[in-house]
């Protein structure tokens, strides 16, 4: 029985046209016992979205769409599947009260909720750091290496973990390794775990879940998940929860990456 708490729907700009219904149905055919549905939360209203395509989240004109329908899906399947309605929320370095705010009016209307980071700042500019392999390489020109962007997404996520967001802030921090994504082609010597101790020591202090995301074992230039088995299991020494997440943006993306993880740290 798989527990899912990482899935994108139609609503996703990048992702696919399935219905949520027929994503439902995928989890049944999977044996799923309960699925969140964690779509791109709206981006603060004056933050202009730096990915080329503009298609970072869901825009704010969908919000009421798509949470009557979670919620018609959730009473029609009860007796199936556990469905929870939720958000996966962006930490924008500098826009921390806009966050606050969408988290306030939209948090009350949440089963669950993922805090993660994609952009990162460099002087007045942002970046979309996992929007594509050419945009990655432009982003390590524009930082000056790739030790430094490495140093920005992990600053970035540690500042996300000790952020104050108020009180409907997510307590579950999504793949915390994501600055990966494309390690086969942009290697980076210095070991992993270097970088995600801090951020592991802190989600422990602040008893916060882990996003263990099975969505890197199919991206060709990553092969592994987020974060690689080796931080799973320092996460778990400290008694840090880790929730299998596919980040699913198809149907049949759900399950993505669960057979190639230690089942005993779930």
């Amino acid at each position: 029985m798989i527990i899912d708490k990482h899935v994108h729907s139609p609503y996703c700009p990048h992702g696919s046209t399935d219905t949520i219904e027929k994503y439902i149905k995928q989890a049944l055919q999977l044996n799923y016992k309960e699925i969140s549905f964690t779509e791109h939360a709206p981006l603060p209203k004056s933050f202009i979205d730096p990915a080329p395509d503009k298609d970072s989240a869901m825009d704010w004109d969908s919000i009421p769409t798509y949470l009557e329908e979670l919620q018609k899906m959730k009473s029609f399947y009860e007796d199936a599947i556990k469905i929870n309605i939720g958000l996966e929320v962006d930490y924008i370095d500098g826009y921390e009260k806009e966050t606050r705010d969408i988290l306030g009016e939209l948090g009350p209307l949440l089963d669950d909720s993922i805090l993660s980071v994609h952009f990162l700042k460099n002087e007045d500019s942002y970046y979309c750091l996992d929007f594509s392999e050419d945009e990655f390489e432009r982003i390590i020109g524009v930082f000056g290496g790739i030790s430094a962007v490495y140093e920005s997404y992990f600053s970035t996520l540690l500042k996300s973990i000790n952020s104050d967001l108020g009180p409907y802030k997510p307590k579950r921090i999504g793949h915390i390794t994501l600055v990966e994504k494309f390690k086969k082609r942009f290697p980076h010597t210095r070991a992993i775990q270097e970088y995600t101790d801090p951020i592991l020591d802190a989600i422990a202090q602040k008893r916060y879940e882990l996003d263990y995301n099975g969505a890197g074992f199919v991206k060709p230039l990553c092969k592994d998940s987020y974060p690689p088995m080796s931080i799973a299991k320092e996460a778990k020494k400290r008694k840090i929860p880790l929730v299998y997440g596919s980040d699913a943006h198809t149907a049949k993306g759900l399950g993505q990456g669960y057979e190639f993880m230690d089942k005993e740290l779930l």
